[in-house]
């Protein structure tokens, strides 16, 4: 009877942690993200580029070696119907960087796998068309469970001037993956599964200046919402993992490129 308990708790569990994306969630998505591109390009025009410039605080900071994290609205997240949009920020300083080494790293989709892991566990350029890219990874999310995407992701690079550059990365499909490496692996159609990450839009911006390039990230990521009796289980991982995914990308961008620039003679 105890077995028997312990099964139907577990396929309870099983049943109430499923999610389905939804058209309303995917729409307050779509309008978030208009509203954030508006205000983005706003600030272009004003003459704004570095949201760390904002504060000298963050500055130092950075410059100290620091990953720089922020929510960009509240807590960093945002109730929508059927999920939560989360908005991030960052930023860090990669010290005698020049802005073509970093922009060579970043366009180096294949060598992704290496230096995001353990988040990334596969990257590959799918194709490339002057400054657009499509690229394909397969990510983990890791926190009290553990759960393998399937992810593909269009990104534009623009450049405004010999120190500063941009880029827009859209995600264009992710779909979850049950027992992934095993032969009875499957993929399954996008927006089905636990719903731990449904959309992904990322906002770079790369400004050489002060002996070393500043790299910033805005990224914009959207989930379930917490189910009632779950939030225990659910909330850490939706509330937690998107600030966690954006560091540990800024530190690891960082740390990649400084590994890739040229050793420095000494006489």
């Amino acid at each position: 009877m105890r077995i028997t308990g312990f099964v139907i708790t577990l396929v309870m569990l099983a049943s109430a942690m499923a999610a389905s994306l939804k058209k309303e969630t995917v729409q307050a998505f779509d309008r978030y993200i208009r509203t954030t591109e508006a205000k983005l390009e706003q600030q272009r025009n004003s003459g704004q580029f570095l949201w760390v410039d904002s504060s000298p605080e963050r500055v130092k900071l950075a410059r100290q070696g620091q990953v720089v994290i922020e929510p960009l609205v509240g807590k960093g997240d945002t109730d929508v119907p059927g999920g939560l949009v989360h908005d991030w920020i960052g930023a860090a300083f990669i010290p005698g960087a020049t802005l073509q080494q970093t922009l060579n790293w970043v366009q180096d989709y294949d060598a992704h796998k290496k230096a995001y892991r353990p988040e990334v566990l596969d990257s590959r350029l799918l194709s490339h068309n002057g400054n657009d890219y499509k690229i394909y990874m397969r990510v983990t999310k890791k926190k009290v469970i553990t759960v393998v995407l399937d992810t593909e992701h269009e990104v534009h690079y623009g450049q405004i001037d010999a120190a500063r550059a941009y880029s827009k990365s859209y995600s264009t499909k992710i779909a979850e993956v049950e027992d992934p490496g095993t032969s009875s692996e499957k993929v399954l159609p996008p927006g089905e599964g636990h719903g731990f990450l449904w959309r992904l839009d990322s906002y770079w911006k790369f400004q050489e200046r002060d002996g070393g390039v500043y790299i910033e990230c805005q990224a914009i990521s959207l989930t379930r919402s917490v189910p009632a009796g779950l939030g225990w289980l659910v909330e850490p991982i939706v509330r937690q993992l998107p600030r966690q995914s954006l560091e540990n990308t800024l530190r690891s961008t960082r740390d990649a490129v400084m590994a890739r620039r040229p050793k420095q003679l000494t006489m």
